[in-house]
């Protein structure tokens, strides 16, 4: 499959969400870390456990696409 079919693929585009997800929550765990006090001493167990679990999903994800791109 060349590039321009990559973008006709839906799980090329569930794999992307799931990373932008990963990335999303990775971005409030810092901000939050960042900003420290309350909010990071209340959330940041769980939005660490939320991140891993999302990269968890993502990877086999991304596991799964380039398995079946090959082949399968």
């Amino acid at each position: 499959m060349n590039e321009s079919g990559l973008a006709n693929d839906p799980l090329f585009w569930v794999v992307a969400a799931a990373s932008l997800g990963v990335l999303a929550i990775l971005m409030i765990g810092i901000g939050g870390f960042a900003k420290g006090g309350e909010f990071n001493r209340k959330h940041a167990n769980k939005i660490m456990r939320w991140r891993i679990g999302a990269q968890f999903v993502a990877v086999v994800l991304i596991l799964l696409f380039v398995w079946l791109r090959n082949g399968g």
